[in-house]
């Protein structure tokens, strides 16, 4: 081989290696734009361009599949909904009839178990709207103290049922934010209802402005932070405890990262000293 030779090749390797990079960072959805002065480089650039095409034909089969798979999700969901509602109608109307003790106990036990099923139903209702891009936003200029003071109050019952005593640390000045109230809503319902079901005494939120952005904090004990792995917390139907049926499709915090992510805001969480910390920042 030629000294020429050599060094054509040696930048035509270059080349397409440039290429690849390109391709790549565009999702295979783009093939090798380069000129070769070796026939066997270029049997090697067509071969590669053979696999851009099988990957461009698997991205989109791909795709496809996940949006069918939403879809029906979505179809499933919303079947379901209209027969839930009649069965708890009928429950509620069966709890008003002069029932024996042992059929009033079948009745609570089957009005809890619609109960569990609706929530799960919801769920992946919810699910299928914010992924198949479905979910509108509408943007607006929120007070967030007055709103988690608002929501905290909205919600004292159900804290005070699990025997938990809030610390709740809201700044004195208004913070304004631009977010969804209804996600904003949603996403603190969830990541309540996760401290009602994992926290052992008490839990605290505190509220504070950080540079340009509104910081969110929320953190509880916990019985052990090793067996809460806060890599994967945010994962489809991840539970902190297997063998535990608390009447949801594990979506919660999934839900909750979608929507914060949705509003261009950030979550993460921090397991250590007995405590598990969500930190949200909008």
């Amino acid at each position: 081989m030629g000294l020429i030779s050599y060094f054509l090749i040696k930048k035509n390797l270059r080349e397409m290696a440039r290429e690849l990079k390109l391709t790549r960072e565009e999702g295979y959805d783009r093939n090798l734009r380069i000129n070769l002065v070796d026939k066997d480089l270029e049997a090697v650039a067509s071969e590669f361009n053979e696999n851009i095409e099988y990957q461009k034909k698997m991205k989109l089969e791909d795709e496809r599949s996940r949006k069918v798979l939403e879809q029906s999700i979505s179809d499933i969901a919303h079947d379901l909904r209209t027969p839930l509602t009649v069965i708890r109608g009928n429950l509620r109307m069966l709890s008003e009839e002069n029932l024996s003790e042992k059929g009033r106990e079948y009745l609570e036990a089957a009005d809890r178990r619609a109960e569990v099923l609706k929530n799960m139903v919801d769920e992946f209702f919810e699910l299928s709207l914010i992924e198949s891009g479905d979910l509108t936003m509408e943007k607006e200029k929120i007070d967030l103290t007055a709103f988690l003071a608002e929501f905290i109050i909205d919600n004292e019952s159900m804290i005070r049922s699990k025997d938990l005593e809030p610390d709740i640390r809201l700044p004195e000045k208004s913070i304004i934010i631009n977010a969804d109230k209804g996600m904003l809503t949603r996403i603190m319902s969830n990541l309540l209802n996760n401290i009602c079901k994992y926290a052992k005494k008490s839990f605290m939120l505190t509220v504070s402005e950080q540079d340009d952005a509104a910081e969110i904090i929320l953190e509880n004990e916990i019985t052990d932070d090793a067996e809460i792995d806060t890599e994967h917390i945010f994962d489809r139907t991840y539970r902190a405890d297997k063998a535990r049926r608390d009447g949801s499709a594990g979506l919660g915090l999934y839900i909750v990262k979608l929507l914060v992510e949705k509003m261009d805001g950030s979550i993460e969480a921090l397991a250590e000293g007995g405590r598990l910390k969500f930190r949200i920042i909008l």
